[in-house]
């Protein structure tokens, strides 16, 4: 029975090359070309639900609330591994705007105040991480989004997960750039202030 493990383009890098080759050493390597994600890949469905995993009861622990969705990760195919990756970055760089960062700040995102691009990265973490309802919620409605809630953990799922089913640490790129700024059509006033000062 053939074993189907499935990157997408961008995610094959020389590691996971020779990862597959000590893995597989006889295997043969079919390559199909297509924008659409085929079958058998981790649904958004599939995302929502595994994040239900977390244990929350365990806060203050951010081991010990990750834990449960690592092993449950860790037990499915490689390939979901990246596609929670994947799925992850999509999540967080949806978030990644102007109007989600200003309600977590004392003063405003350009000035030097408390405001930090990590901070707002563990903040974005904190939304998704507490699932698709709330999710859904701070989309439409991003004045409410937590001022004082983080949770940078999140991060570590793919690579834990990864780790303990390869025993070793992921190579991926993700799908959507997670750092704070990256989605640039989400901040205008960050725009209008580069191109001022290009004037």
């Amino acid at each position: 029975m053939a074993n189907i493990i499935r990157y997408t383009l961008r995610n094959i890098s020389p590691q996971v090359l020779q990862d597959l080759q000590e893995h597989y050493p006889d295997a043969s390597v079919q390559i199909e070309l297509s924008a659409e994600p085929s079958n058998g890949g981790l649904s958004e469905l599939d995302f929502w639900d595994l994040l239900e995993n977390l244990d929350w009861s365990k806060e203050g622990n951010d081991n010990a609330v990750i834990q449960p969705l690592v092993e449950m990760l860790a037990l499915r195919p490689l390939r979901h591994i990246y596609d929670f990756a994947d799925i992850l970055s999509h999540k967080l760089y949806l978030l990644d705007g102007e109007v989600y960062a200003n309600p977590t700040q004392k003063t405003d995102w350009e000035e030097d105040g408390d405001f930090t691009a990590d901070r707002f990265l563990y903040i974005r973490c904190c939304i998704v991480a507490n699932g698709y309802h709330f999710f859904n919620h701070v989309r439409e409605n991003s004045q409410e989004t937590p001022q004082d809630r983080i949770f940078a953990p999140l991060l570590r799922i793919p690579n834990e997960a990864y780790r303990k089913q390869m025993a070793k640490p992921i190579e991926h790129v993700w799908a959507y750039p997670i750092e704070t700024f990256s989605n640039l059509e989400a901040w205008p006033n960050l725009a209008l202030k580069y191109e001022r000062q290009a004037v």
